[in-house]
């Protein structure tokens, strides 16, 4: 057994690791095969370019925008310029008036215009990494309902595999009782968890909707930042007690019974259930389903054995 966690540990950092270095090898601006979007003279509009990178020569009032592609600012911006599965680049003598918001890539730029090609009171946003699965996405949505199996892709998935068998083990030891219960609650009421699950998701969501409307910006932050780390938490334990119940009704229906034991059955659970999630095409109606049952079984957690039965 110990063997065993060894052996996965080092097959997570060596996947970790081999993710870290894809990461990092897409630094650089990557190959574009379609013209870039060249911006000449006055443009008085915002600036968008839809699975196109940017380049900016002239002047532009407004903000520049990229999705799928990098933005080399070569003239003036007064305002934003973002991109989303892209990079963003500024040379010498090029002037930013606003933000620089970079989701994927890098914002790279020379000294000059890192002394004077920037506004004070401008900021810089950088979410680094995973920059061309996001060019992909941008660039054909289609990528986001089919990925591509790649050898990257095969080792996200079996990294999914470790990270949730591991939360399963660690879950299901730290709070037995919680988890059998809501095994039970699934097996004997599994259409009113998933009711519960779909009018509280409803709930949940014109609820957050309406208080960033309604209230000031930063109570209306918190209740949405409070809302999402409660989805993520009844996520966590919900899917876990799916996998754990996916995994003893696999057991009874193919395992002798000597080769049945509770690790066993979250492996199968949780190698099942990262399947379904890998399917093309099926896996965004899997998810939901997987996280209206976990909101379920998170909203029924207090009640008990007793009310499911009439």
């Amino acid at each position: 057994m110990r063997a065993a966690w060894q052996a996965a540990l080092a097959l997570f950092a060596f996947l970790l690791m081999v993710i870290a270095v894809h990461a990092q090898a897409s630094d650089g601006l990557l190959p574009d095969n379609q013209a870039p979007l060249v911006v000449d003279g006055m443009r008085e509009s915002d600036v968008f370019g839809w699975g196109q990178s940017i380049v900016v020569r002239g002047h532009v009032k407004h903000g520049v925008m990229a999705f799928g592609g990098d933005v080399v600012v070569e003239g003036i911006v007064e305002g934003d310029v973002a991109t989303i599965g892209g990079s963003i680049v500024q040379r010498e003598g090029a002037q930013i008036g606003g933000d620089v918001i970079v989701i994927g890539g890098s914002y790279r730029r020379s000294a000059t215009s890192a002394a004077q090609g920037r506004s004070p009171a401008s900021a810089s946003v950088m979410f680094e990494g995973f920059e061309p699965e996001l060019r992909n996405i941008m660039r054909n949505p289609a990528y986001l309902l089919a990925p591509q199996w790649s050898i990257a892709y095969l080792g996200s998935r079996v990294l999914a595999v470790l990270f949730w068998f591991i939360a399963s083990l660690m879950l299901t030891a730290v709070t037995p009782g919680a988890i059998s219960r809501a095994m039970m609650r699934l097996q004997l009421t599994n259409l009113r968890v998933a009711i519960i699950g779909f009018v509280g998701s409803i709930l949940m969501t014109f609820g957050v909707v309406a208080g960033l409307s309604v209230l000031p910006t930063v109570i209306g932050a918190l209740v949405g930042l409070t809302a999402l780390i409660l989805l993520l938490l009844a996520y966590l334990f919900g899917r876990v007690a799916i996998q754990a119940a996916t995994g003893q009704w696999l057991q009874r229906k193919f395992f002798p019974e000597k080769y049945r034991s509770e690790s066993i059955a979250l492996l199968t659970g949780t190698i099942l259930w990262s399947i379904l999630l890998s399917l093309p095409y099926v896996w965004p109606l899997v998810g939901a389903g997987l996280l209206v049952a976990s909101l379920g079984l998170a909203l029924t957690a207090r009640y008990r054995l007793g009310w499911k039965q009439s």
